[in-house]
């Protein structure tokens, strides 16, 4: 079976761009979480750090002189089918991972705000609400936090003059697709909402919005509603299956510990970027828009019938991208009906479907993101795949309990072969969404 499912990666092998022994020039340059070189004996996954609500709290004490009104914690996520179909007003499959941005916060009312990042000492921010519209003059990692300011606030939810004192935290990791820029979103949104008694409060797909317009509008990010739905819409042991034409969705049972699985998740290191207008993403939008108008259809989920639909493009650039849209919102549905069938081991093959459609029809992968994937498939996994925007980020593997840790060993020694920076590899099960904590 395995030889069946590493046939067509092998076929690519023969073609794959000259050039790409030693580091990989995309790569982030940050040393292996157990301290290995490339060159040194490649380790398991390690235990990712955690952030502690107690120890923010004494955090923000210790900066403002008085605890916080309160702590809250948004999660990344990974989506586990349904990429590039948000956009296309498709169908999502994702889960929240129990990593993520945590936050302190205590409410003011002189619109003032001022953000402190455990991850950028020293650069501690301040706006003020009165001062924010869509020309942003807050730049960098805190143009989310304003730009949740801003969108609140142009909706009509948030007062004149609310505004926060914030200290925040995160575990998971910048630029490998998982998340990050939307778990910092939801976790300022919910605890705004929180704290300032928003009736916002217990809406979260008007919370999603909301978030999702700060990064679309705010920060410059054409992405969709996927990230901030299942920040805040995942709950604990379930997948968020959802429709983003309908904002409507559900928890799938995603029953990995009793089926004897585990969700490997291998971040390559190759960060990812989605806010450049000419970025490979951005790009992808566009052709999707171009494909849907060139068909008659409002987006490529109206697309029925690929056999009467690809030949009427010229562009075959353009039927490729048809093709995998299409083919991906029905493997969105088909995995669903595995996880409410209890047969999770059969999503693997759909993992690696999806993923030789986003390589080949898409072009969203990486070298990087491939040799994870057919690593991981070739070492015993179930099936495996790239997740979240391309060109970068992270690869997901569906892995047996008795092969996970021969999956992670053939993995870092895969990548140590070719000398490139090690991979991040971390074990996620299906964790609860955006919350207080205390």
């Amino acid at each position: 079976m395995f030889d069946r499912l590493l046939a067509p990666f092998r076929r690519a092998s023969a073609s794959a761009p000259a050039g790409r022994t030693g580091d990989s020039p995309s790569a982030r340059p940050e040393a292996p979480a157990d301290g290995t070189g490339a060159a040194g004996a490649p380790a398991a996954a390690v235990e990712p750090r955690t952030v502690a609500p107690d120890r923010l709290a004494e955090a923000f004490a210790e900066a403002h002189g008085a605890p916080p009104a309160g702590v809250w914690h948004a999660p990344g996520r990974v989506n586990l089918m349904g990429e590039h179909t948000d956009y296309n007003d498709g169908l999502v499959l994702p889960m929240a991972l129990p990593w993520g941005v945590m936050l302190a916060l205590t409410p003011t009312d002189d619109g003032a705000v001022e953000v402190r990042s455990a991850q950028r000492p020293g650069e501690d921010v301040r706006f003020t609400t009165a001062d924010l519209d869509a020309r942003s003059p807050v730049t960098g990692w805190a143009s989310y936090v304003a730009g949740v300011f801003w969108a609140a606030r142009e909706a009509g939810h948030l007062p004149p003059g609310a505004g926060a004192r914030i200290v925040l935290d995160s575990d998971l990791p910048i630029g490998a697709a998982l998340s990050s820029s939307a778990a910092l979103e939801c976790a300022v949104l919910l605890a705004l909402a929180d704290a300032h008694g928003l009736d916002l409060a217990a809406d979260r797909p008007a919370m999603a919005a909301i978030a999702r317009r700060a990064e679309n509008a705010y920060v410059g990010a054409p992405t969709g509603i996927l990230d901030q739905s299942a920040s805040l819409r995942c709950t604990e042991g379930h997948a968020l299956f959802l429709d983003c034409r309908t904002g409507l969705g559900g928890n799938v049972p995603f029953g990995l510990k009793e089926s004897g699985l585990r969700l490997l998740i291998m971040d390559t290191k190759v960060e990812h970027q989605l806010k450049d207008s000419t970025s490979g993403y951005a790009v992808r939008r566009d052709e999707c828009e171009r494909a849907a108008a060139a068909l008659g259809v409002p987006a490529l989920r109206d697309v029925e019938d690929l056999n009467t639909a690809l030949p009427r493009l010229d562009d075959p650039v353009l039927a490729d991208r048809v093709r995998h849209v299409v083919t991906e919102i029905h493997r969105v549905n088909a995995a669903v009906g595995l996880m409410r069938a209890g047969a999770v081991g059969d999503i693997g093959a759909l993992f690696t479907a999806s993923h030789l459609s986003m390589r080949d029809q898409f072009e969203i992968s990486t070298p990087e993101l491939d040799l994870a994937v057919e690593t991981a498939v070739a070492a015993g996994a179930r099936g495996a795949r790239m997740t979240g925007g391309g060109f970068g980020g992270s690869a997901i593997a569906l892995v047996p309990d008795d092969r996970l840790a021969e999956v992670e060993r053939a993995v870092a020694d895969a990548f140590a072969a070719r000398g490139w920076t090690l991979p991040d590899q971390r074990v996620a099960l299906p964790s609860p969404g955006a919350r207080r904590l205390r």
